[in-house]
């Protein structure tokens, strides 16, 4: 159910046109209370698409009663009349809701720089239509309808002392740091404030989506959205709110990796023994983003000499030649040189993990990121067509 597991909310998706395959292409989630709370944070693109914008402005008070959310059309460098699309998109769904338009948040996902008078009607007509089929059930719907490039839907529900957190995402491409690397709605029936949410939103976006690194492009049209209605009247401890909030986007995220566009495997790159986290961090997305790295992975070849050219142009403290590193548990380097041989490793597993100890601290993190394959390069260069 998703975004719907929670109590308090009704989602719908439905199909108007704007996808070429007639698949549903506008989802609409409402918040029925009674708190409306929200937090989200958005990409820092500073290329931003006019929903980016007006959304910005809408959860200023951390308040939001529905998102709406189209594919099939970014609605992004798209002059004044894709930022009044935006407008009436929000002025419509609030009008059929009973709402403020300032209250109405609005995602948009697809080709950028295309948009005209039959895309913003099509919208409308989504939203019209999606407001008529909300329904508690409705979840699963509005997770299908927010694909683009995705061959799967995304969602994933918690449930814990008398409470829930579900969420829908989606994203196949462009997936890259800002915060926010894809469209996530999040919702909850538990009782707390908009600034608890945003805290918790914050520190869960942190440590999942933020370190999502696919394929290094980051995206004009992120953001991810948490919502509570607080209809289960339970007001938990916000670490533990945190917690489940960050399970959640975690599960998201590993979806969002495992359906990356083209890839055949499934990195997971953990750095250990790094002098602070932040440490950690520049060297696994030094790794993720290395295209000769991802490259060798796609071809099965353990090639640890790429590893510890990647991580040598980082500003972390290590010394270069005393780092390990192990590619699905075989040690192939240590303190910078030659361990077991490259035929010990098995890398025709999707899942592929890769061990990089810094030997300089205690500190830790794992950035996921995918392989470079010939199904990327295909896929994306045929996008527009």
């Amino acid at each position: 159910m998703s975004v719907t597991a929670a109590r308090g909310f009704e989602a719908s998706g439905v199909a108007v046109g704007l996808k070429s395959t007639g698949k549903r292409d506008v989802a609409v989630v409402v918040n029925r209370g009674p708190r409306s709370a929200a937090a989200a944070v958005f990409t820092s693109n500073r290329a931003k698409a006019n929903p980016i914008m007006w959304s910005q402005q809408v959860i200023a008070d951390g308040v939001a009663a529905a998102v709406v959310l189209n594919s099939g059309g970014a609605n992004c460098f798209t002059g004044s009349f894709g930022f009044q699309t935006t407008h009436q998109t929000a002025e419509r769904a609030a009008q059929l809701l009973g709402v403020s338009a300032g209250d109405i948040i609005v995602c948009s996902t697809g080709l950028i720089g295309t948009g005209d008078e039959v895309f913003r009607a099509k919208v409308l007509d989504g939203v019209e239509q999606g407001i008529a089929q909300l329904s508690p059930d409705g979840g699963e719907a509005a997770s299908e309808a927010i694909m683009t490039t995705d061959s799967r839907a995304k969602r994933a529900v918690r449930t814990q002392d008398g409470w829930t957190v579900g969420g829908m995402a989606k994203g196949a491409g462009m997936l890259a740091p800002g915060l926010a690397t894809m469209l996530v709605v999040i919702t909850t029936d538990a009782d707390l404030t908009a600034a608890e949410l945003d805290v918790a939103l914050r520190q869960a976006t942190r440590v999942s989506f933020d370190r999502l690194d696919s394929d290094g492009c980051m995206s004009t049209n992120d953001q991810v959205t948490l919502l509570a209605s607080g209809a289960s009247g339970v007001r938990p401890e916000l670490a533990a709110f945190t917690g489940v909030v960050t399970e959640v986007c975690l599960d998201l995220a590993e979806q969002l990796q495992g359906d990356a566009e083209g890839a055949s495997h499934d990195i997971a790159i953990e750095v250990i023994g790094a002098a602070s986290e932040s440490d950690a961090v520049e060297v696994g997305r030094s790794v993720a983003r290395n295209n000769l790295f991802k490259a060798a992975i796609f071809g099965n070849d353990p090639n640890w000499g790429r590893v510890l050219a990647a991580i040598g142009t980082t500003a972390a403290a290590f010394d270069p030649y005393d780092v390990d590193v192990s590619f699905n548990g075989v040690r192939v380097c240590t303190a910078g040189g030659p361990d077991r041989p490259r035929e010990d490793v098995d890398l025709t597993p999707r899942a592929t993990r890769i061990l990089i100890d810094l030997k300089s601290g205690a500190d830790a993190a794992t950035i996921l990121t995918n392989d470079l394959t010939h199904d990327y390069v295909h896929e994306n260069s045929a996008y527009s067509s």
